[in-house]
């Protein structure tokens, strides 16, 4: 054929090379199909039927089946290449068969030239690994005569066979030399036909692109060749014992001590074998093997040394030849690389177009063989120079599993650990941070005996704040909020035992109530006084709930016993000796004072219980350390969740393990960028108003610093006052927790601004005095904040004004019994302000006689306060009714009219009495 070269478009004429390639590749595809019927056939055939005649596990035999494993992949490997030769052909010839229609481009070889090389690289790795472990040898044991016999078929296909040599390295060369020889002439034509393609044409990109890819897979067949032939030549070297342990088809040798001679310390290996997988060291009967991916080379300081890191090892490879030493540093090194890239390097081992230096940074999974908390443990993750840094997994063998943050082989950051209990699917459920392997910080913790605890730990113990709650069901239902000690409950907290109805607040130490404490039961009776080893110790007070009071001593049930003093309502006294007869109840002996005056009512009925006992300013230093200390370390956003806590859906039943290795917080991963912003918001909003809606978008927000500390207190304050310790003697009590509470949170707001501006390099603001500071605290901050407590503080002053309420009750319904005109007038409104023009009377009514009619809409406006629970809402409606009173008297007088004091508090009085 002649060949032309056109200035452009496609090539009118076929060159002489694409005729050579059609022919390469039909020699090819006839060789292939040739050595399947000679070679694979019988190989597969003779390994089956050796198999299947087996009977019995004694007559097994793993590596019969393993080389016939072996086989037919590299079978289905050749069908592969045979199939693709194909495809190969079929395009050459339609490109021969109509060279005007059908482009260069249209070639296999160059339109899809890396999905033939990726046929070409798997029939090699088949290949050679039958080499690394003498398949073809072992296959033909059985069968030599055969295998003798078949020779000249086979010297038909190769040439240059000598009738001598084995019949396996006949074998060897059947399925190698054909592949080499068509490889080689690929290049050869590929270049050839470069060589004759214009520079301006379109397909003289492709034609280079396919000559380079198999020009370098020249080369990555002789480096497979070499290192499948000499692992092959490694294995009778060692003992059948090492054999079985380190022979795997895939592994290739690398590098031997015993040719570039090197001394390993301080392990004193007496041979060490670099695998493209692993590092082995044998030692004796010892064989130390790592995985090279977690395998970090570190350069020595002089050139005869280099270390190596690993998860539990360290050692040095040194050597008298600083050449050789040289060999074996890059070899490691590219190893290395090769195992982390998970893929053979091409065309050679080192290079390619990724980095030659291995990352220190990588994944990777390790068991753990050392003594230690750690040992048998799998480690799943990151790693960084030899140690878990990142995110990970560690999994025991008896179940333990922890997945969450590493930092230098040690958990630290956020973290969940189980571990499992006697019962099936049962699990303790750690979800935490962890600060150089142990529990730090803000944790929640989920029991198999269904106990939840929320709150702090340190050096893996409870310490701070916290709360731990039993489950609702538990023989002994148990509720504790209050501060910790390494594990055990001290400091100030509040306990509620629904199954006896009390709630103790008050003081505890090594887990017990020790201390001045307050008791308060479901009956109503409240006892305060002092606690020792979980016991009453010393005098009391006792308070019913009809205002009697006992002072002096008694049992842990309240049983009065030993010497004390009653007080009753009616301010008759009985004091003496008290005590209690099984199924008698109480006996005294003492005197009866009846002569003394009947008591002020809020000398009892009002006496409040704790205040003095525990000072407010230390009674939750638990939650408001942990805030301080996340002010002190600068507000940083990861340490936002360990200090400040977090919030996750918890379920009372216990589900499986991998159902709870997983923690949807709801704090946003980014938390360094949120912390900026809401500092720098904290800047822009200093000024009075402006500040005053910073604080409330700040206290309502449950991710803001601000406002997580405030439903922490409230968590706090609903623990002691609502339920059971919803009792009037606790008023007091409540209240200036309240205020304290606000005077904290002020300081919060405080610190966080201080912060914000040290962070933007401004002055910090000066010291507020003591009167600045109260000031600031019950505009700004007290009326935002009253809203979160004011249902218990509205229970309390109930309870406490209880009679009283009664009282004004009475007032108001015997009121509302009489008619508009008579009630204006019994309360002294002056007749000119009354709205007589609203009423409609009929024939038979008199103005005296009509009710409901004046004021209604001041009535229906009040009324409106029943719906409101925050106490700003209540005033904004009481402010309308004002508006509404005055509003109904300017039409009354025809025009705009202002009330004083005088004329509003009796109709404002009305509008009550209707409003009811």
């Amino acid at each position: 054929m002649g060949f032309s070269r056109p200035e452009s478009g496609t090539l009118a004429m076929c060159s002489p090379e694409e005729a050579a390639l059609l022919r390469l590749e039909e020699v090819f595809s006839a060789t292939l199909a040739r050595i399947n019927s000679l070679v694979f056939q019988p190989l597969l055939e003779a390994g089956e039927l050796r198999l299947s005649s087996e009977k019995g596990p004694e007559a097994s035999d793993p590596w019969g089946r393993e080389c016939l494993q072996l086989l037919q992949q590299l079978h289905s490997s050749s069908q592969q290449l045979w199939d693709v030769t194909e495809e190969s052909l079929h395009s050459l010839r339609e490109r021969l068969r109509r060279p005007e229609a059908v482009g260069l481009e249209s070639l296999l070889l160059l339109q899809s030239a890396d999905r033939v090389l990726q046929v070409h690289l798997e029939y090699i790795e088949s290949y050679t690994c039958c080499v690394a472990v003498q398949a073809f040898q072992k296959a033909v044991k059985r069968r030599s005569e055969y295998w003798r016999g078949q020779r000249k078929a086979l010297r038909q296909v190769l040439s240059g066979l000598s009738s001598e040599g084995s019949v396996g390295t006949a074998l060897l060369q059947a399925l190698r030399q054909p592949l080499a020889h068509h490889v080689q002439q690929y290049v050869l034509l590929l270049l050839s036909l470069g060589d004759t393609v214009g520079e301006c044409h379109p397909t003289r990109e492709l034609v280079i692109h396919a000559a380079s890819l198999f020009g370098d897979l020249q080369s990555f067949m002789r480096q497979e060749l070499d290192q499948a032939t000499a692992t092959q030549a490694l294995w009778p070297t060692l003992s059948s014992r090492l054999r079985d342990v380190l022979c795997t088809p895939a592994r290739r040798l690398l590098q031997d001590s015993q040719d570039v001679p090197v001394t390993v310390t301080p392990l004193r290996a007496e041979r060490v074998l670099l695998f493209d997988d692993a590092l082995v060291l044998l030692q004796g009967h010892n064989i130390h093997t790592f995985d090279l991916k977690l395998v970090w080379v570190e350069p020595g300081q002089d050139r005869c040394t280099f270390h190596l890191l690993t998860p539990e090892e360290e050692f040095s490879f040194c050597s008298k030849d600083p050449q050789g030493l040289v060999v074996w540093q890059w070899k490691v090194t590219q190893a290395v690389c090769q195992a982390l890239r998970g893929k053979k390097d091409f065309p050679v081992l080192g290079a390619g177009l990724e980095s030659s230096e291995p990352p220190t940074c990588r994944c990777g999974a390790y068991t753990f063989r050392a003594e230690g908390r750690f040992c048998q443990a799998t480690y799943e993750g990151e790693w960084y120079w030899g140690r878990p840094h990142g995110k990970g997994t560690l999994k025991w063998p008896d179940g333990r599993n922890h997945v969450g943050d590493f930092c230098q082989g040690l958990e630290h950051g956020f973290g969940i650990r189980l571990v499992p209990q006697a019962s099936e699917d049962k699990f303790d459920c750690y979800k935490c941070h962890w600060r150089e392997g142990s529990m730090c910080g803000y944790g929640i913790c989920e029991y198999s005996t269904s106990e939840v605890y929320k709150g702090y730990f340190q050096e893996g113990l409870r310490h701070g704040f916290g709360v731990l709650e039993s489950a609702p069901q538990a023989p002994r239902p148990l509720r504790y909020t209050g501060h910790w000690e390494r594990g055990q409950r001290s400091g100030y907290g509040v306990e509620e035992d629904s199954d006896r109805g009390e709630r103790y607040i008050g003081m505890w130490q090594a887990d017990q109530r020790h201390g001045p404490g307050v008791m308060v039961t479901q009956a109503g009776v409240c006892y305060q006084g002092t606690f020792q080893a979980d016991k009453m110790v010393g005098p009391g007070i006792l308070l019913s709930d009809d205002d009697s009071l006992y002072e002096g001593t008694f049992t842990r049930d309240l049983t009065l016993v030993g010497k004390g003093k009653v007080t009753f309502p009616n301010g008759f006294t009985l004091e003496g000796s008290f005590g209690s007869v099984s199924g008698r109840g109480l006996h005294t002996q003492g005197v009866l004072d009846t002569a003394a005056l009947p008591p002020d009512p809020s000398s009892t009925c009002k006496r409040q219980l704790g205040q003095g006992v525990f000072p407010v300013e230390s009674r939750w230093q638990g939650v408001y350390g942990a805030f301080r200390d996340f002010v002190r370390a600068g507000c940083p956003g990861d340490l936002r969740e360990a200090l400040l806590g977090f919030h996750v859906q918890s379920s009372r039943e216990l589900r499986k393990s991998q159902e709870y290795l997983c923690c949807e917080r709801t704090c946003p991963e980014d938390q360094a960028g949120r912390m900026e912003d809401l500092l720098e918001e904290l800047l822009q909003h200093r000024e009075p108003e402006a500040l005053q809606q910073c604080l409330r978008k700040a206290l309502s927000n449950s991710l803001h610093p601000l406002g997580k500390l405030l439903r922490t207190l409230m968590l706090t304050f609903q623990a002691t006052y609502a339920g059971i310790g919803a009792n009037k003697h606790l008023q007091g009590l409540a209240q200036e927790e309240v205020k304290q509470h606000a005077q904290e949170l002020w300081a919060a707001y405080r610190g966080l601004l201080q912060v914000a501006l040290q962070r933007k390099g401004q002055a910090p603001e000066e010291d507020e005095d003591a009167e600045t500071r109260d000031l600031r605290v019950h505009s700004l901050v007290l009326p935002l904040m009253l809203p979160s407590f004011y249902s218990e503080l509205f229970t309390l002053y109930l309870l406490l004004h209880e009679r009283e309420d009664s009282l004004y009750s009475q007032g108001i319904t015997h009121l509302s019994l009489f008619p508009d005109a008579r009630l204006l007038e019994f309360l002294d409104v002056q007749k000119h302000l009354w709205p007589l023009k609203d009423l409609t009377l009929t024939t038979n009514q008199r103005y005296f006689l009509v009710r409901d009619k004046c004021f209604l809409s001041a009535t229906e406006c009040l009324q409106k306060m029943i719906t409101t629970v925050d106490p700003r809402e209540k005033l904004e409606v009481l402010e309308r009714t004002y508006g509404e009173i005055e509003a109904t008297v300017s039409r009354v007088l025809g025009r705009e009219h202002k009330l004083p004091m005088d004329d509003l508090l009796p109709l404002l009085i009305y509008v009550v009495s209707r409003a009811q």
